[in-house]
């Protein structure tokens, strides 16, 4: 028989991992719809051009999407970033303006899997669309800051730029591309291959042999018109204002093409340089209109999960939970008594495991244990025949014995209420 594994650059998130990683997503969603975000759930895969919107110079679009023929023969893709099929979704539906939504879920690249990136990787994001305000972009900055502060992130950095407006980015793409071209014999291949698809992708060069040449390269507020420049301008303000840090980068451009004014990144000074972004975004005010919507501005970010996490655990903030229960039901008469009790806990609200297999006395503590759980409750027969039950604190070892009829109340009174799962008709 075969023995089958997971597929390069794919893993399982295994428990207690995966409790951090819902965890994660809730103090998202709790931070980011305390300023009136609402969930979308896009689907997994689109039509394969919505992406292509992103940037066919790309390495996203031109060598990492997973795309493919369906078998009514349709052109689709896996999604590479949730970005695009938010505006799609808005270019189809037409919702109210200002339309403000935040997202969770895997993403698909093909790409050489490494330390906190993945062929299947999570992302959290919002997306914010129908206003050209300056404080919108504010706003979904700081609702970043603020989630990596709640996570207890202290070493992340805010990079910010703006690319100006259509006509801005055009004048300076062509001023970059008659700069490297001068400088062409100095680039490093890699750069000279990027140089013919896209100059300003040259910018995101990382390699040695390009930084003297990209250091001298024009920059970005040179070109900016003065609308562009004001609006920058109060964005930087509005920043000061919240007490943000910041620092400008005119090399920040981002990954992919549609950004226009804001753009932004994220960084992790807990992390090695060279993979040190843990999530950025930007402004990009004619992607819906490039989707077969209106002329609709947009700005909004991702998060990276696998890279925040591994920020997290830099810094020794944000672990995974214990797994643990409330209880853990011990039954050495026939099984069913901890069939009716645990279920009945679950009904109160409380968390509650127990063994199988009719096992013994001892191998049932141990297992009690093991769950973590605060008190273990042990029926034997002498349990049976008083209508109690014997509850043992598997913190201090004590013992005591307590009226099957109080259980909740006792309960209730060591471990707080909860809210029932089933409430009575």
């Amino acid at each position: 028989m075969p023995s089958f594994q997971t597929s390069p650059g794919t893993r399982d998130i295994l428990p207690p991992d995966a409790a951090r990683w819902r965890e994660f997503n809730a103090i998202f969603a709790d931070t980011v719809e305390a300023a009136g975000y609402g969930c979308i759930i896009p689907p997994i895969f689109e039509d394969a051009a919505v992406f292509h919107r992103i940037g066919e110079a790309t390495d996203v679009v031109s060598k990492e999407m997973y795309d493919f023929q369906d078998k009514g023969g349709r052109h689709v893709s896996l999604r590479p970033e949730q970005t695009a099929s938010v505006c799609r979704a808005y270019a189809q539906h037409r919702p109210t303006t200002p339309w403000k939504v935040w997202y969770t879920g895997p993403n698909f690249r093909y790409e050489k899997a490494q330390a906190g990136r993945y062929r299947q990787f999570d992302q959290v994001g919002i997306e914010a669309l129908g206003v050209h305000d300056s404080a919108l972009d504010v706003e979904v900055i700081a609702l970043a800051w603020k989630f990596y502060q709640r996570l207890g992130l202290l070493n992340v950095q805010l990079f910010i730029n703006s690319l100006g407006d259509d006509g801005d980015r055009e004048r300076y793409v062509e001023a970059l591309r008659e700069y490297f071209l001068s400088h062409a014999d100095a680039l490093t291949p890699e750069a000279r291959q990027t140089l013919d698809k896209n100059p300003l992708r040259v910018l995101d060069s990382k390699r040695q042999g390009d930084a003297e040449i990209i250091a001298g390269a024009p920059k970005i507020t040179a070109f900016l018109s003065a609308s562009a420049s004001q609006h920058f301008e109060e964005v930087l303000e509005g920043l000061r204002v919240l007490d943000i840090p910041f620092t400008q980068n005119e090399l920040l451009v981002r990954g992919l093409d549609y950004y226009r004014r804001t753009t932004f990144e994220f960084v992790s000074t807990a992390l090695e340089s060279a993979q040190n972004a843990v999530g950025g975004g930007g402004r990009y005010d004619g992607l819906v209109k490039d989707l077969g919507g209106p002329d609709t501005p947009g700005i909004g970010f991702a998060l990276g999960l696998d890279r925040t996490l591994l920020a997290c655990d830099a810094e020794g903030v944000f672990g995974a939970p214990k797994s643990s229960v409330d209880v853990f039901v011990v039954d050495v008469v026939d099984g069913t008594y901890a069939l009716s009790v645990t279920s009945a806990l679950h009904d109160a609200g409380y968390s509650a495991d127990r063994a199988f297999d009719s096992r013994s006395m001892k191998a049932q503590m141990k297992s009690a244990d093991r769950s973590g759980a605060r008190f273990a409750i042990i029926i034997a027969q002498d349990e049976v025949a008083s209508g109690s039950y014997t509850i043992r604190d598997m913190t201090s070892a004590q013992q005591q014995l307590v009226a099957k009829g109080d259980l909740v109340e006792f309960l209730t009174r060591n471990l707080g209420a909860r809210t029932p799962r089933r409430h009575p008709s």
